[in-house]
């Protein structure tokens, strides 16, 4: 049944008040921190973590824009240390993605997870929300690493009351089908699969944004 004018044009502008920014001037802006992952290793910009995921969430009805500040290589020391000129003043939101390069070199998981607590620490100073976009270990590191290392997210997650997608590459790593030739990358596919799987929390956390 087709709705009346009036109640159409105004389902989207209510939809449209969970994306927009507290003075209602422009979208939501959300900045994505991390590494190769969100740079979007190999891929065309449109089809780079960030890109993907500002198209899902304004197909959802949210007026954001997500802008990809990842950087191939980096560790959570690197992401550190150019946090402040990554992430402007007028940020409203970080999504962080730092640690797998950390855990590819077998760096050890408590000074990444210091690491990742400072970043954390800087942004809650700044009164920016941050949802964490967690990693883990891979087995060949041994159980004792994997333990040490996976444990960083949660814990994190929990002292700063941050949203955690615990493991960024669910349902991806390992899926040929979804990496590039390097086994360690998402293709395409790979990107759109990630996204599909943390749209509902990217959009809970939009949301919260939104309503400060």
């Amino acid at each position: 049944m087709a709705l009346p004018l009036a109640l159409a044009l105004l389902i989207p502008a209510v939809f449209g008040l969970g994306a927009t920014s507290a003075d209602g001037a422009r979208p939501i802006k959300i900045v994505a921190l991390g590494d190769s992952l969100t740079a979007g290793y190999l891929l065309p910009a449109d089809a780079a973590f960030p890109a993907a995921l500002e198209t899902a969430l304004r197909r959802a009805g949210f007026r954001v824009s997500i802008v990809n500040a990842g950087v191939s290589g980096d560790t959570a020391e690197d992401g550190l240390a150019r946090l402040d000129w990554s992430v402007p003043d007028d940020a409203d939101g970080v999504i962080l993605e730092l640690g797998a390069n950390d855990m590819l070199r077998g760096l050890d998981p408590a000074r990444t997870r210091q690491t990742l607590d400072a970043i954390l620490a800087r942004l809650a100073a700044r009164h920016i929300k941050v949802m964490i976009a967690g990693m883990r270990a891979s087995p060949s590191l041994g159980a004792d690493y994997g333990r040490a290392f996976d444990a960083i997210y949660p814990a994190l997650a929990a002292k700063y009351q941050a949203p955690l997608y615990p493991f960024f590459l669910q349902g991806v790593a390992g899926n040929k089908s979804l990496e590039l030739a390097d086994g360690l990358h998402p293709n395409r596919a790979g990107v759109a699969t990630i996204v599909a799987q943390i749209l509902p929390l990217a959009e809970r956390f939009v949301r919260s944004v939104a309503s400060r």
